[in-house]
């Protein structure tokens, strides 16, 4: 059997890549040193050397550049695709729009409908929110001197928030629907269920006195009902869920942790009937049915067959 000859390869590897580590570890620690003789040595290096290794730098720099370019692409695509379903979208809330600006002016036109102008806005800045543990209220840099009144309705853009309870020259108080005092009427649409939204000092408000609960379900809108002259009517406050204990809330259309700007409602009592004399009144209800035949006289007259007695002496 014929013996193989001596593996010259092997060994021969194994010192190249010998001589290959130490080469690169010299040239990293001459990289590093920190003298004026080896910085000269690298910058003359440096301009010697690198220059002419261009060409081969140049699909780099070229497959670099490429990349990015599809990397911008991608973004670009992305971005369109986003602007086009946001386009779509906008298209259908502008259709939505159009068909209710529409309708409402049909319906404003059969009902001849004219807006109360006294239902005017002031708006005022939130100073500060002086809240604690037992009451909810917050501060308005707007008060007497611009024509604020107590007791008048204060929503930001979303829904309503409170009334005005407290009125200084400068500044007024706002009382917020989750105050313990709170209690207002409500009305829950579409069922037209009547309530009574009462804070509990929570974002969930409690809606109580519902005379048939059963028309209620959550995600129905509660609008104030006016009851009482409380309120205006009609100016949305939220949506109903039920509530971790099985009550039926309220969650606020008002966004109660960013109250920056507040509106306070301008609203005029309605006007008082003070001449009843010059309405009216309905008829005196009378007998419903034929009427009885008259009672006869109870003076006796003659009697048949009988002549009458003569007058007189």
């Amino acid at each position: 059997m014929a013996r193989k000859g001596y593996d010259f390869a092997t060994p021969v590897r194994r010192i190249l890549i010998g001589l290959l580590a130490l080469f690169l570890l010299a040239l990293f620690l001459f990289w590093r040193i920190d003298s004026p003789r080896a910085e000269a040595m690298r910058s003359d290096f440096v301009d010697r050397f690198v220059p002419g290794f261009e060409w081969a730098m140049t699909p780099v720099t070229q497959f670099t550049r490429m990349v990015s370019s599809l990397q911008s692409y991608s973004r670009i695509y992305q971005q369109n695709q986003e602007l086009r379903r946001e386009l779509r979208e906008m298209e259908r809330w502008k259709e939505a729009a159009v068909q209710l600006e529409q309708e409402n002016a049909k319906l404003l036109a059969q009902n001849n409908v004219q807006i109360d102008p006294s239902l005017t806005s002031i708006t005022g800045v939130v100073l500060t929110d002086s809240g604690t543990a037992f009451r909810q209220s917050v501060l308005l840099n707007v008060g007497r001197r611009d024509g604020v009144i107590d007791g008048w309705a204060v929503m930001d853009g979303l829904g309503l928030v409170g009334r005005i309870s407290g009125v200084g020259n400068q500044t007024s108080r706002v009382v917020l629907l989750t105050d313990p005092s709170s209690r207002i009427p409500v009305m829950v649409q579409p069922s037209g269920e009547n309530a009574l939204l009462t804070g509990d000092n929570s974002t969930l408000p409690t809606l109580d006195f519902i005379e048939r609960p059963e028309n209620v379900r959550p995600g129905d809108r509660v609008v104030s009902s006016g009851d009482g002259g409380v309120f205006p009517p009609d100016i949305l406050i939220g949506q109903v869920v039920q509530g971790s204990d099985g009550r039926l809330r309220l969650r606020m259309a008002a966004d109660y942790g960013r109250l920056e700007f507040l509106r306070v409602l301008r609203s005029h009592p309605a006007e008082r009937l003070e001449d009843g004399g010059a309405l009216i009144l309905p008829p005196e209800p009378g007998l419903i049915g034929p009427r009885y035949p008259a009672a006869p006289s109870a003076r006796p007259g003659p009697v048949p067959g009988q002549a009458a007695s003569p007058s007189g002496p």
